[in-house]
């Protein structure tokens, strides 16, 4: 028995260690609200490089070989987080956001025809945070959560939810950021 605990506390400390040394650029925002359930916050234009598709699991790959060096400049991009995924009227959507010195001038075009590069406007997007694994149980049962209280709050949600995860699939699921969020209208209240 002490041997699984010495070797659960080494994997703990190196999951601590590779974890803070893995620190990605994360898309920049303002909190503007925050309750014990949720926080809104306002976040500028963002530039995402997005898949959308109706029923194909290799979003994440292309998106990875586009940051990868499969784009017109071969050049490789540092990952960022979160990743985003939802629905749009054509489908079901995956986003990496470009690190901050891209714009659409000068981000490299991608090589594969179902990748785009898009702007996220700006806007106010109610947020709820939650750790564990991103599996659609856990995300549909914090996306209810938030969906509920900002309906109890007279807070309007523009579109469907978005689905964001921040950290890779090694780190333990107690160590994992997730949320669940929705565009909002916002009033100061």
């Amino acid at each position: 028995m002490r041997k699984i605990i010495i070797f659960f506390l080494i994997c703990l400390s190196f999951n601590f260690q590779y974890s803070s040394s893995m620190a990605y650029e994360e898309a920049p925002y303002n909190l503007v609200h925050s309750t014990d359930t949720y926080e809104i916050r306002h976040y500028k234009d963002r530039l995402v490089v997005e898949v959308v598709n109706k029923n194909d699991d290799n979003s994440f790959r292309k998106l990875f070989r586009y940051i990868s060096g499969q784009n017109n400049k071969s050049e490789e991009i540092k990952m960022t987080v979160p990743v985003t995924q939802g629905e749009k009227d054509e489908g079901y959507y995956m986003q990496f956001y470009l690190p901050s010195k891209f714009t659409k001038d000068n981000a490299p075009l991608p090589n594969n025809p179902d990748i785009k590069i898009s702007t996220i406007k700006e806007g106010h997007f109610a947020v709820i945070q939650y750790s564990g694994r991103a599996s659609d149980n856990n995300y549909f049962k914090h996306r209810d959560i938030l969906n509920q209280k900002l309906i109890e709050d007279n807070i309007n949600i523009n579109g469907p939810a978005i689905r964001a995860t921040y950290n890779g699939p090694f780190t333990l699921p107690m160590m994992r950021r997730n949320e669940a969020m929705f565009n909002v209208e916002w009033k100061k209240m």
